[in-house]
Protein backbone atom coordinates (compact mmCIF):
# COMPACT_ATOMS: atom_id res chain seq x y z
CA UNK A 1 0.00 0.00 0.00
CA UNK A 2 1.20 3.55 -0.60
CA UNK A 3 1.69 6.36 1.70
CA UNK A 4 -0.87 8.52 0.00
CA UNK A 5 -3.93 10.69 0.60
CA UNK A 6 -5.95 7.53 2.27
CA UNK A 7 -2.91 7.00 4.80
CA UNK A 8 -3.85 8.74 7.75
CA UNK A 9 -1.17 9.03 10.58
CA UNK A 10 -1.99 9.23 13.76
CA UNK A 11 -0.37 11.11 16.72
CA UNK A 12 -1.27 10.78 20.66
CA UNK A 13 0.30 12.98 21.89
CA UNK A 14 0.44 14.46 26.28
CA UNK A 15 2.77 17.51 26.99
CA UNK A 16 4.82 16.73 23.42
CA UNK A 17 5.61 20.42 22.93
CA UNK A 18 9.64 19.60 23.26
CA UNK A 19 9.04 17.06 19.98
CA UNK A 20 5.72 16.95 18.71
CA UNK A 21 6.63 19.67 15.95
CA UNK A 22 9.35 18.01 14.76
CA UNK A 23 7.61 14.56 14.28
CA UNK A 24 5.10 15.86 12.53
CA UNK A 25 7.63 18.08 10.13
CA UNK A 26 9.42 14.68 9.65
CA UNK A 27 6.49 12.76 8.99
CA UNK A 28 4.89 15.10 6.46
CA UNK A 29 8.65 15.42 4.74
CA UNK A 30 8.97 11.86 4.95
CA UNK A 31 5.50 11.27 2.88
CA UNK A 32 4.37 14.42 1.58
CA UNK A 33 0.94 13.25 0.99
CA UNK A 34 -0.66 11.31 4.43
CA UNK A 35 -2.33 13.37 6.99
CA UNK A 36 -1.29 14.07 10.22
CA UNK A 37 -3.66 14.10 13.52
CA UNK A 38 -2.70 14.57 16.95
CA UNK A 39 -4.93 13.95 19.04
CA UNK A 40 -3.67 16.18 22.24
CA UNK A 41 -4.36 14.32 25.48
CA UNK A 42 -5.20 17.18 27.90
CA UNK A 43 -1.64 18.60 27.26
CA UNK A 44 -0.76 21.30 30.14
CA UNK A 45 1.67 22.88 27.33
CA UNK A 46 1.68 24.19 24.01
CA UNK A 47 1.75 20.77 21.97
CA UNK A 48 -1.39 21.46 20.00
CA UNK A 49 -0.01 24.63 18.99
CA UNK A 50 3.22 23.51 18.20
CA UNK A 51 1.23 20.54 15.92
CA UNK A 52 -1.23 22.69 14.17
CA UNK A 53 1.75 25.05 13.52
CA UNK A 54 4.04 22.24 12.00
CA UNK A 55 0.65 21.20 9.27
CA UNK A 56 -1.06 18.83 11.61
CA UNK A 57 -4.56 18.65 12.72
CA UNK A 58 -5.07 18.74 15.87
CA UNK A 59 -7.90 16.75 18.52
CA UNK A 60 -7.82 18.46 22.07
CA UNK A 61 -9.51 15.94 24.76
CA UNK A 62 -11.09 17.82 27.40
CA UNK A 63 -9.68 15.14 30.00
CA UNK A 64 -6.46 13.17 30.10
CA UNK A 65 -7.54 9.56 28.72
CA UNK A 66 -4.03 7.74 28.51
CA UNK A 67 -2.07 6.42 24.97
CA UNK A 68 -5.45 3.74 24.42
CA UNK A 69 -8.10 6.40 24.69
CA UNK A 70 -6.16 8.78 23.03
CA UNK A 71 -6.12 6.38 20.05
CA UNK A 72 -9.39 5.30 20.16
CA UNK A 73 -10.37 9.19 19.14
CA UNK A 74 -7.47 8.71 16.27
CA UNK A 75 -9.60 5.45 15.26
CA UNK A 76 -12.71 6.87 15.04
CA UNK A 77 -11.93 9.83 13.29
CA UNK A 78 -9.79 7.80 10.56
CA UNK A 79 -12.98 5.45 10.57
CA UNK A 80 -15.44 8.27 10.08
CA UNK A 81 -13.33 10.08 7.31
CA UNK A 82 -12.77 6.53 5.70
CA UNK A 83 -9.06 6.46 5.24
CA UNK A 84 -7.97 3.00 3.77
CA UNK A 85 -5.22 3.10 6.39
CA UNK A 86 -4.10 4.26 9.30
CA UNK A 87 0.11 4.24 10.95
CA UNK A 88 0.48 5.36 14.97
CA UNK A 89 3.36 7.15 15.51
CA UNK A 90 4.40 8.57 19.05
CA UNK A 91 5.13 12.13 19.48
CA UNK A 92 8.54 11.60 21.21
CA UNK A 93 10.30 11.29 18.46
CA UNK A 94 11.21 7.52 18.70
CA UNK A 95 10.00 6.51 16.05
CA UNK A 96 11.48 7.17 12.82
CA UNK A 97 9.32 8.43 10.33
CA UNK A 98 11.75 7.23 7.50
CA UNK A 99 10.41 3.43 8.15
CA UNK A 100 6.77 4.89 7.72
CA UNK A 101 6.50 3.00 4.04
CA UNK A 102 8.25 0.12 5.38
CA UNK A 103 5.43 -0.37 8.02
CA UNK A 104 2.63 0.21 5.62
CA UNK A 105 4.08 -1.67 2.74
CA UNK A 106 2.41 -5.25 4.05
CA UNK A 107 -0.73 -3.80 4.96
CA UNK A 108 -3.69 -5.29 2.60
CA UNK A 109 -7.30 -3.54 1.95
CA UNK A 110 -8.70 -6.44 2.73
CA UNK A 111 -12.29 -7.86 4.63
CA UNK A 112 -10.54 -9.10 7.91
CA UNK A 113 -8.63 -6.76 10.23
CA UNK A 114 -5.03 -6.84 9.58
CA UNK A 115 -2.22 -5.08 12.52
CA UNK A 116 1.48 -4.72 11.30
CA UNK A 117 4.33 -3.76 14.04
CA UNK A 118 7.19 -1.81 13.63
CA UNK A 119 9.00 -3.87 15.98
CA UNK A 120 12.51 -3.39 18.10
CA UNK A 121 13.48 -6.45 18.48
CA UNK A 122 13.66 -7.78 15.21
CA UNK A 123 17.52 -7.11 14.19
CA UNK A 124 17.49 -3.35 12.93
CA UNK A 125 19.43 -1.20 15.30
CA UNK A 126 19.21 -1.82 19.01
CA UNK A 127 16.75 -0.68 21.65
CA UNK A 128 17.39 -0.73 25.43
CA UNK A 129 15.18 -1.97 28.27
CA UNK A 130 15.20 -2.96 31.62
CA UNK A 131 16.03 -6.91 32.13
CA UNK A 132 12.84 -7.53 34.28
CA UNK A 133 10.80 -5.05 31.75
CA UNK A 134 12.45 -7.39 28.21
CA UNK A 135 11.75 -10.66 29.96
CA UNK A 136 7.72 -9.58 30.34
CA UNK A 137 7.70 -8.53 26.84
CA UNK A 138 9.17 -12.04 25.69
CA UNK A 139 6.42 -13.53 27.59
CA UNK A 140 3.97 -11.43 25.94
CA UNK A 141 5.37 -11.84 22.49
CA UNK A 142 5.97 -15.53 22.74
CA UNK A 143 2.18 -15.78 23.89
CA UNK A 144 1.24 -13.67 21.11
CA UNK A 145 3.07 -15.93 18.41
CA UNK A 146 1.29 -18.58 19.18
CA UNK A 147 -1.71 -16.95 18.91
CA UNK A 148 -0.92 -15.65 15.51
CA UNK A 149 1.30 -18.40 14.67
CA UNK A 150 3.72 -15.67 13.72
CA UNK A 151 7.05 -14.52 14.84
CA UNK A 152 6.50 -11.73 16.77
CA UNK A 153 9.47 -9.93 18.84
CA UNK A 154 7.57 -6.71 20.19
CA UNK A 155 3.74 -6.78 20.58
CA UNK A 156 3.73 -3.78 23.12
CA UNK A 157 4.95 -0.97 20.22
CA UNK A 158 3.43 1.46 19.91
CA UNK A 159 4.65 1.77 15.77
CA UNK A 160 1.90 0.25 13.78
CA UNK A 161 0.21 -0.04 10.61
CA UNK A 162 -3.63 -0.55 10.04
CA UNK A 163 -5.97 -1.29 7.53
CA UNK A 164 -9.30 0.10 7.02
CA UNK A 165 -11.71 -2.97 8.67
CA UNK A 166 -8.65 -3.29 11.52
CA UNK A 167 -9.38 0.94 11.95
CA UNK A 168 -13.38 0.11 12.33
CA UNK A 169 -13.01 -2.48 14.22
CA UNK A 170 -10.55 -0.68 16.67
CA UNK A 171 -12.82 2.32 16.40
CA UNK A 172 -15.36 0.51 18.49
CA UNK A 173 -13.23 -1.94 20.61
CA UNK A 174 -9.92 -0.23 21.30
CA UNK A 175 -8.70 -0.84 24.93
CA UNK A 176 -7.59 2.13 26.82
CA UNK A 177 -5.33 0.80 29.71
CA UNK A 178 -1.78 1.72 29.69
CA UNK A 179 -0.01 -0.73 27.65
CA UNK A 180 -2.55 -2.84 27.70
CA UNK A 181 -3.89 -1.25 25.43
CA UNK A 182 -1.23 -2.39 22.58
CA UNK A 183 -1.30 -6.04 23.61
CA UNK A 184 -4.85 -6.50 23.85
CA UNK A 185 -5.87 -4.89 20.71
CA UNK A 186 -3.54 -7.57 19.28
CA UNK A 187 -5.85 -10.50 20.92
CA UNK A 188 -9.02 -8.29 19.85
CA UNK A 189 -7.58 -8.69 16.01
CA UNK A 190 -6.94 -12.17 16.35
CA UNK A 191 -9.86 -13.13 17.72
CA UNK A 192 -11.76 -11.43 14.88
CA UNK A 193 -10.38 -13.55 12.41
CA UNK A 194 -7.63 -10.36 11.41
CA UNK A 195 -4.32 -11.21 10.80
CA UNK A 196 -1.13 -9.95 12.70
CA UNK A 197 3.03 -9.61 11.48
CA UNK A 198 5.73 -7.28 12.45
CA UNK A 199 8.66 -5.67 10.28
CA UNK A 200 11.86 -4.48 11.58
CA UNK A 201 12.13 -0.76 12.55
CA UNK A 202 15.04 1.20 13.90
CA UNK A 203 14.04 3.15 17.02
CA UNK A 204 15.68 6.42 18.47
CA UNK A 205 16.79 8.08 21.28
CA UNK A 206 13.35 10.10 23.03
CA UNK A 207 13.79 14.27 21.91
CA UNK A 208 11.41 15.29 24.33
CA UNK A 209 9.43 15.37 27.55
CA UNK A 210 9.37 12.24 29.70
CA UNK A 211 7.48 8.95 29.42
CA UNK A 212 4.50 8.87 30.99
CA UNK A 213 5.17 5.96 33.27
CA UNK A 214 8.56 5.29 35.17
CA UNK A 215 10.64 2.12 34.15
CA UNK A 216 9.41 0.30 37.35
CA UNK A 217 5.60 1.25 36.93
CA UNK A 218 5.50 -0.05 33.39
CA UNK A 219 7.81 -3.11 34.63
CA UNK A 220 4.65 -3.77 36.66
CA UNK A 221 2.20 -3.26 34.37
CA UNK A 222 3.48 -5.75 31.87
CA UNK A 223 4.03 -7.96 34.44
CA UNK A 224 0.10 -7.56 34.96
CA UNK A 225 -0.79 -7.97 31.43
CA UNK A 226 1.13 -11.32 31.37
CA UNK A 227 -0.90 -12.46 34.30
CA UNK A 228 -3.88 -11.93 32.62
CA UNK A 229 -2.68 -12.93 29.32
CA UNK A 230 -2.07 -16.63 31.46
CA UNK A 231 -5.30 -16.49 32.75
CA UNK A 232 -6.72 -15.83 29.05
CA UNK A 233 -4.83 -19.09 28.11
CA UNK A 234 -6.14 -20.79 31.27
CA UNK A 235 -9.92 -20.04 29.99
CA UNK A 236 -9.42 -21.02 26.57
CA UNK A 237 -8.59 -24.75 27.40
CA UNK A 238 -10.62 -25.26 30.58
CA UNK A 239 -13.27 -27.41 29.03
CA UNK A 240 -16.85 -25.47 28.76
CA UNK A 241 -20.47 -26.38 30.72
CA UNK A 242 -22.43 -28.29 28.74
CA UNK A 243 -25.74 -25.93 27.11
CA UNK A 244 -27.19 -28.54 24.50
CA UNK A 245 -30.05 -29.46 26.89
CA UNK A 246 -33.00 -27.31 26.61
CA UNK A 247 -34.24 -25.16 29.80
CA UNK A 248 -36.82 -26.58 31.94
Amino acid sequence: MELDTDVLVVIPAYNEADSVGEVVSQVLESAPKVHVLVVDDASIDATATLARKAGAEVITNVFNLGVGGAMRVGFRYAAAKGYRAMIQVDGDGQHDPQDLGRLLDPVEDRAEPMVVIGARFAGRGEYDAPRARRWAMRLLAWYLSRMTHVHLTDVTSGFRAHNRAAVELFARTYPADYLADTVESLVIAIEAGGAVTQVPVSMRTRTGGSPSQSRLRSTAYLTRVAFMLALAVFRRHSPRPDTTEALP
